[in-house]
């Protein structure tokens, strides 16, 4: 993959706290959100009642991970997330033929995935907040967001296996499969924090991985409980792994230039843990000076201490991401979300599912990479 400047060209995205808007489609805001919508309400009270049955305190921890609870054990309307993963199982079942309902315990499995790796991450990266509060492990101890997203992941597989049947078997491999990929992917993010340079191959294929992977098992989830073919569950994974790289390309501008108040998080979240995503990736490999000027600075940062980059400024970090900007970091990743978003959309008509279900998967599609800061 090339990423000379001749390659960024005509797609830009707006200043901090606008839009994200790489691919420009048109946005069926009221489809999307009911598909949301059904998805949570249908997963909801089976992911509560898997959590239940953790031994305390876990359940109680979990409850307040997921926004149930408070952290004085309250109930409460928190943002538990947008529910995208349990939207695409429950259409994955649809595009086998089957009912909706076919595709909870596939569901439910991926949410619990997802969420142990959120768990496991906010302590690795030293995240303090998510979804506007703070991060399990702030609130009730790093040994508890282990233990609990030890316990969320196991729960998965438990969900899928009670159901006995040889689909069910086939649907789990796939959820470790992915699970495994997902672990991968969030080991070789940590080691990238402390090399100098990264490629964007190497780069796509950690994200590959730790986003597009489980994203990849929750659209085609629900086929394999639904009884489909292994030839259409791997096509619908194909859309699922590019639409989760273009939902990691659009994050990763979030990362430096997302509103805290939309994103849950402190201002250049991912400069202040020194990450090589996609846009730092391709800064660097543009060549010219600002990126000669950005892997000096970037390379100093790497020999500072967690302390020292905490002490830095906004302006300091504002300062690095104007040059990642000006390298070009920022529109190339732009292009890409909006590339592979296209790949993940053309993937769908290599397979024969109903067209009202493709047609939501589109517009899921889209939703994901359009998003506001």
């Amino acid at each position: 993959m090339t990423t000379s400047t001749s390659a960024r060209t005509s797609t830009s995205i707006g200043n901090r706290g606008e839009t994200v808007n790489p691919a420009s489609p048109a946005i069926d805001t009221e489809s999307v959100t009911a598909l949301l919508e059904r998805g949570r309400t249908l997963a909801t009270p089976v992911l509560r009642a898997a959590v239940d049955r953790l031994a305390p305190p876990m359940d109680t921890v979990a409850a307040y991970h997921f926004g149930w609870i408070d952290a004085a054990g309250r109930p409460t309307t928190g943002d538990s997330g947008k529910a995208v993963r349990p939207a695409l199982a429950l259409l994955s079942a649809e595009a086998a033929g089957a009912a909706p309902e076919v595709g909870i315990p596939g569901a439910v499995a991926v949410e619990l995935v997802h969420n142990f790796s959120l768990l496991h991450d906010d302590l690795m990266d030293g995240d303090e907040q998510r979804r506007h509060r703070d991060t399990v492990w702030k609130v009730h101890g790093p040994a508890q967001a282990i233990l609990v997203g030890d316990a969320l992941f196991a729960l998965a597989n438990e969900i899928l296996l009670e159901l006995g049947t040889v689909d069910a078997g086939r649907a789990t491999r796939r959820l470790t499969q992915a699970s495994r990929k997902l672990i991968d992917g969030q080991a070789q993010d940590i080691s990238y924090e402390h090399r100098e340079r990264v490629t964007v191959e190497e780069c796509l294929e950690m994200e590959g991985n730790k986003t597009g992977a489980l994203l990849a098992c929750a659209v085609s989830i629900g086929a394999v409980l639904g009884g489909a073919d292994d030839r259409t569950a791997d096509t619908l994974e194909k859309y699922g792994y590019h639409l989760g790289l273009a939902f990691q390309a659009v994050d990763d501008l979030l990362g430096i230039w997302g509103d805290p108040d939309a994103t849950g998080k402190r201002p250049w979240s991912d400069l202040r843990q020194r990450k090589k995503s996609l846009p730092v990736v391709a800064a660097l490999d543009a060549g010219g000076p600002a990126s000669e000027r950005l892997a000096e600075i970037l390379a100093a940062d790497a020999k500072k201490s967690e302390t020292e980059i905490a002490d830095f400024t906004e302006e300091e970090f504002a300062s690095r991401a104007a040059l990642i900007e000006e390298a070009g970091g920022r529109e190339w990743t732009s292009q890409e979300a909006r590339r592979q978003h296209a790949t993940a959309v053309a993937a769908l008509e290599e397979i024969d599912i109903p067209e009202q279900v493709r047609a939501q998967l589109v517009a899921l599609a889209d939703f994901v990479v359009v998003r506001e800061r």
